[in-house]
């Protein structure tokens, strides 16, 4: 198994990339705004993404679920944009409980730590790494046949495919817009709220705002936080 070469614990404030051939040369980290992960060659390369990837891949994919859908003739189309917009709000659920219960979560144990950091922290440590800012294909694939198989047991053959469009539509936001809330400066009154919202999170040591594509589960909970300025 690969190690990490940079450690779980590392602070936050962390902007350097320390690489072997830094070190081999005595030279101080390259303030690169990124980090090497792995030391295999191959994890590494796979732990980058161009952030167009998943947009690529996953809107096809629910394209061609909804015209199925819609051919099949089995749900009411109003039936079927209700169930839409139902996965969805379960995508921001999930998203919320994902980013607050899974991804924060550092247990004591030296492989919890690596989780985190390989999860959800390098992301915290270089939250600049464009290559690093939405879901690799290899996690995003693997989650969303989970995901259909636990829809399916549960919804059943109709249900399921609406409602497993609504939940890709809500992931792809998600990547879209937590791309766009750290890479591009954004000028439109929702956007500038967005940004602030997120970097709230980021940057102000509170443990709130999760959510990423909407405060709502944020409001249900009781996690806004405080309102702070946040510069763009």
């Amino acid at each position: 198994m690969s190690t990490l070469e940079t450690s779980a614990a590392a602070p936050a404030s962390l902007s350097t990339s320390d690489t072997p051939a830094s070190r081999d040369a005595g030279k101080p980290p390259v303030a690169t705004g990124t980090c090497r992960m792995f030391e295999t060659p191959l994890l590494e390369f796979f732990s980058r993404i161009h952030p167009a990837t998943p947009f690529l891949f996953w809107v096809p994919v629910l394209v061609y679920l909804v015209c199925g859908a819609l051919r099949t003739g089995e749900l009411h189309p109003a039936s079927l944009f209700g169930l839409v917009i139902a996965g969805a709000l379960l995508w921001s659920l999930t998203e919320y409980l994902m980013h607050r219960f899974v991804f924060h979560a550092i247990g004591p144990r030296g492989w919890q730590r690596r989780f985190y950091f390989v999860a959800h922290g390098v992301h915290h440590d270089f939250p600049a790494d464009k290559d690093r800012l939405v879901m690799p294909l290899g996690v995003s694939i693997p989650l969303g046949l989970a995901f259909w198989v636990i829809f399916r047991t549960l919804l059943g053959p109709v249900v399921v495919t609406p409602m497993f469009v609504g939940f890709g539509a809500g992931y792809l936001a998600y990547d879209g817009i937590h791309y766009a809330v750290h890479h591009f400066r954004l000028t439109s009154r929702v956007g500038r709220w967005l940004k602030r919202w997120h970097m709230v999170h980021h940057h102000t040591g509170e443990n709130a705002r999760w959510g990423v594509t909407s405060p709502l589960w944020d409001w249900v909970f009781g996690t806004m936080g405080q309102s702070r300025a946040v510069r763009d």
